[in-house]
């Protein structure tokens, strides 16, 4: 699940180097907009303020009949939920939502949505991912939020990079799968 402002056509691009032995889903965020005044690049979002209950609800709705839908026609032996900056809190939702849908659980340079209550511990199969040179952490705040998962029971993996997915480590921990 991609972050503000990209579009699912171009963050599913960062899974190219992944093996052929998995299938990416990119579904996208149902908030578009321009993301320099009224034209040009076209950005998606998982919500907003305004309205932002409703928008929770809908994409948790949307989200379970996109993937059930899916899985009437094809099979997978794992499914593994991956989110990735303002997606992380939409997938966190999700995840904690339907757990039995997912066999796997990755928040990357995410963090954990306030909204929801965060559980005594992960469930299995729970990994938080971040880079060390993260713009949107100071070292003050990763250092939390890595705590922060950790005390969740979530696996954590801090990689040399910035707020983006690192193919050298993403593909290292599926193939860990």
């Amino acid at each position: 699940m991609h972050g503000y402002g990209q579009l699912a056509e171009y963050f599913i691009r960062k899974f190219n180097g992944c093996s052929e032995d998995f299938r990416i889903l990119a579904p996208e965020g149902p908030h578009r907009f321009y993301k320099n005044g009224y034209s040009g690049r076209v950005g998606a979002s998982w919500m907003t303020k305004e309205a932002r209950e409703d928008d929770i609800d809908d994409n948790l709705n949307w989200l379970t009949e996109w993937l059930t839908a899916h899985l009437k026609e094809n099979t997978y032996e794992k499914i593994v939920l991956l989110g990735f900056s303002q997606g992380g809190a939409t997938a966190a939702r999700w995840y904690y939502n339907q757990p039995k849908l997912f066999s796997h659980f990755i928040l990357w340079a995410s963090v954990f949505p306030p909204d929801i209550e965060k559980p005594n511990t992960a469930v299995e199969q729970s990994y938080f991912l971040v880079g060390n040179k993260d713009e949107f952490l100071t070292s003050e705040l990763l250092e939390k939020e890595l705590l922060i998962y950790q005390k969740l029971g979530f696996e954590t993996i801090q990689f040399e990079g910035n707020h983006d997915i690192e193919p050298k480590t993403l593909n290292s921990l599926l193939n860990s799968f």
